[in-house]
């Protein structure tokens, strides 16, 4: 068989009809992951969390502004990666790995439908919410980032150097910026205070699941390119790649900051400095990337074993339905 026939992206890339004999086996594994891992945000109660917003003493001010900010920015952004999930299926031509896209869009309407749910659990004033990356300056300035840098896929064509190279640049900013930098640090927050909000927190728990595998299909659906299209992906195309991921790392530290004006339950806007150096250089190195920064490490150990859903009880019982097919995460976050 023709190495050109394994092409994901470019002028001679796969057919869309022959899904057998596998391809690229790596996005079927990870679409069957993903088909074991099905939740809806209905199924998880939120007796608790409702209780404990009601009550001043229990949810603090400043708590329920953290939990208005992080829902705000996620509201808007998990529309902005499904919505340019369709420009992204459409280019890549591979079966497996539109499966996966495939299955990723219906998880990026269940992460939409998980902040409606929240939003009328809690009777939140939708407005805020919603309008959050228009009002709020650190969201707005996330947004504005990938609206500035990821340009509209759909009118790229990939049998030329220049559309091939816009179309990566996209699949980057989507995979490692948008979904593996910027969505961590509210992960972290609203993780922060489970104990609090327990509806929420196991939501975000199931929604973390489902983004480690969006990261590994990304990751390695980018590495994969890397090695067919070595002429595109140059030093200079890595530089210019890994400023985005310093520039979004500095527009994360800023978003920390104010969501975190006075920190909360031990959490502070500095600790995430150490954090999202951490996560950037774990996205940098698997992509084997040359620069990383110095000395990160991972201020919140405890995140690992938060988000270890092995561990927790099965809520899915009542339906004799396991999560167990991803595995345990590891301490990627």
């Amino acid at each position: 068989m023709s190495t050109k026939t394994n092409l994901i992206l470019g002028k001679e890339a796969t057919g869309v009809n022959q899904i057998l004999p596998h391809k690229h086996k790596w996005a079927w594994d990870l679409y069957r992951k993903g088909k074991n891992n099905n939740w809806t945000p209905e199924e998880i109660p939120m007796t608790r969390d409702i209780q404990n917003w009601k009550n001043k003493d229990v949810i603090t001010a400043d708590e329920k502004l953290l939990i208005n900010r992080c829902l705000g920015f996620f509201a808007g952004s998990e529309s902005l990666v499904g919505n340019n999930l369709f420009t992204i299926f459409r280019h890549v031509t591979d079966p497996e790995c539109r499966q996966y896209l495939a299955r990723q869009m219906y998880e990026e309407c269940l992460h939409n439908d998980t902040i409606v749910y929240i939003c009328d659990s809690l009777d939140l004033d939708i407005t805020e919410v919603y309008e959050a990356y228009e009002n709020i300056p650190s969201i707005k300035a996330k947004d504005d980032f990938l609206i500035k840098v990821a340009t509209d896929l759909s009118s790229y064509d990939t049998s030329s150097p220049e559309g091939l190279r816009e179309v990566i640049k996209g699949i980057f900013l989507y995979y490692v910026v948008c979904e593996g930098t910027f969505f961590f640090s509210g992960f972290a927050m609203l993780l922060a205070l489970s104990e609090k909000i327990p509806g929420i927190a196991e939501q975000i728990q199931y929604t973390l699941r489902d983004e480690s595998l969006h990261i590994e299909f990304g990751t390695t659906l980018l590495n994969v390119i890397k090695q067919q299209h070595p002429d595109i992906w140059d030093d200079e195309f890595e530089e210019e790649l890994t400023s985005y991921i310093k520039e979004a790392v500095d527009l994360e530290i800023q978003y920390a900051k104010e969501v975190l004006p006075r920190g909360i339950l031990g959490l502070n806007a500095d600790m995430f400095v150490d954090y999202m150096y951490y996560i950037a250089n774990r996205r940098l190195g698997d992509l084997n990337f040359k620069f990383s920064f110095e000395g990160a490490r991972n201020p919140f150990p405890w995140l690992s074993e938060t988000i270890d859903l092995q561990k927790q009880k099965n809520f899915f019982e009542t339906k004799v339905t396991d999560y167990q097919s991803s595995g345990a995460l590891d301490d990627d976050f």
